[in-house]
């Protein structure tokens, strides 16, 4: 079935016939002929014919139509790359009619093997076989059988020559077949590295798209609601409102420092971030801003806190920020709980508000980016993220992020 064929192929041709869906062989497949190759093949073969003739007394000299033969054969070679299955066959067919002339052996061989390679490399095998097949058995009829009416007329040809014949026919399919094999094998790597390639650039557009979402969500949710007071404050408290403008000021700069740091990155690939990733050490300033949106976060920690490795910091506090950004944005509870428990084998945070739902936003159920970009740094850490609402009312995020053998040595040692 076609729908079954590796990624790296094409189909082309009859039945049973794959070629790789790389260039042609010297990767002039479509491009310019292949000139000085062929002209060189063409000068081997004309000349170690006329060569080989003087040693082969009981073959006919060659006169202008075995020149032709031997120049026609070379010359379809132009062609190998573009029509490899039609140049298969041309060679065949010269060589055939060059054997049946009676014409003496020699380099004539040169064409027929390269016919046949560039078919077989191309992927045509079936018809490779057959012309280089065609042209054993055209040879073994006329040595055993048609040399009563064929020049040069002479007695059958040894058994011995056929046995040389075909271990050349073989040698030729089996180089051919090789070259295949390791031209299909070269274009399936180039295939997996490309798509590993675009793998790689998806994760990192991913990253970027969480980080951004993360840092923006959370600010924007805190300047939304501090610009809300600050407007209804105005004018019956000005010192408040004041306060409320001061915030958005500080969590608009922080916005814009840490969106600046993404996009450093981006601008220097291979260069390390100016500035460190924020992780849990921040907790302090998360929880800052939170309470200027009103929103007031007790935060515990069991177990022995030790340094964790820099991804899973950033992926815990980001998770942390996340869960009292959706806190801000969805829910009328005025105040949130953050557990940190640092066991043995793993970094566990649990965030938990009471609630309800604000009017019109519902509980977040897990369908937004917040949510999936949570699952998604806990998931590239070999952790779990739940989020879903509490039996007792309000609404829990709870992840689970596994620790690097040094952390959690550490953490037993503590222990």
């Amino acid at each position: 079935m076609d729908n079954a064929r590796p990624p790296w192929a094409r189909r082309h041709g009859g039945a049973g016939e794959w070629r790789a869906a790389a260039p042609a062989p010297g990767g002039r497949s479509g491009g310019r002929l292949p000139w000085r190759s062929t002209l060189v093949v063409a000068v081997l073969v004309t000349v170690g014919s006329n060569a080989a003739a003087h040693g082969q007394h009981g073959r006919l000299p060659l006169d202008p139509l075995g020149h032709a033969l031997l120049l026609a054969g070379a010359v379809l070679l132009l062609l190998r790359h573009r029509h490899p299955r039609a140049t298969a066959l041309g060679t065949a067919a010269c060589s055939a009619a060059y054997f049946a002339a009676g014409y003496p052996y020699g380099p004539v061989f040169v064409t027929l093997a390269l016919g046949a390679f560039a078919a077989i490399v191309a992927g045509h095998r079936v018809v490779a076989w057959c012309a280089v097949g065609g042209v054993w058995l055209v040879h073994l009829l006329i040595a055993h059988w048609l040399y009563r009416w064929l020049p040069p007329h002479l007695g059958p040809a040894p058994w011995g020559q056929e046995l040389v014949v075909t271990a050349w026919v073989a040698a030729v399919v089996a180089v051919s077949e090789v070259a295949r094999m390791r031209r299909e094998q070269l274009a399936r790597m180039r295939a997996e590295r490309a798509a590993a390639e675009r793998r790689r650039a998806d994760e990192e557009r991913l990253r970027i798209a969480r980080e951004l979402h993360d840092v923006l969500a959370h600010s924007i949710s805190v300047i939304n609601v501090q610009a809300g007071v600050g407007l209804a404050l105005l004018d019956s408290d000005p010192e408040q409102a004041r306060t409320a403008l001061t915030t958005i000021k500080a969590a608009s700069k922080e916005a814009l420092g840490e969106v600046r740091q993404v996009l450093d990155t981006l601008r220097t690939p291979g260069d390390a971030p100016r500035a460190p990733a924020p992780g849990l050490d921040r907790l302090p300033e998360l929880t800052e801003q939170a309470g200027g949106a009103g929103l007031a976060v007790d935060v515990t920690t069991e177990g022995a806190r030790v340094a964790l490795p820099p991804g899973t910091d950033l992926a815990a506090f980001r998770i942390v920020q996340e869960a009292l950004t959706n806190i801000v944005r969805h829910s009328g509870s005025r105040t949130a709980r953050v557990r940190l428990r640092y066991a043995p084998g793993a970094l566990e945070i649990r965030v938990d508000d009471d609630g309800p739902a604000t009017a019109g936003t519902g509980e977040p159920t897990g369908g937004g980016n917040g949510l999936a970009g949570m699952r998604e740094r806990a998931a590239a850490l070999g952790g779990t993220v739940e989020a879903g609402p509490r039996p007792d009312g309000g609404f829990r995020v709870r992840a689970c992020i596994p620790l690097t053998t040094a952390a959690r040595t550490a953490i037993e040692e503590e222990s």
